[in-house]
């Protein structure tokens, strides 16, 4: 009885992961509707843990946040793979 338990929570917490990974959008929505929904019944600590988080830089996805200060740096030079 117990591994049901155990199968349904990890396939409970894979379908959240995967469903964060293919719609961030969405899932962003959700999350906040329903972390307002926990804020509404008084249940602040839960509804901190539900909320999205904000993304750093612009959030537009185009790769202006805290990784082009590192991308402004030159690139290492490629080397060829030598065979002996």
């Amino acid at each position: 009885m117990i591994q049901y338990l155990i199968i349904a929570v990890l396939v409970l917490w894979s379908s959240v992961v995967v469903f964060k990974k293919v719609m961030p959008n969405t899932a962003n929505k959700t999350f906040l509707a329903i972390s307002s929904f926990f804020k509404q019944q008084g249940w602040h600590s839960l509804a901190k843990k539900i909320a999205p988080t904000q993304s750093a830089g612009c959030g537009g996805g185009c790769g202006c946040g805290k990784e082009s200060e590192v991308a402004g740096k030159q690139p290492q030079e490629i080397k060829t793979v030598k065979w002996k």
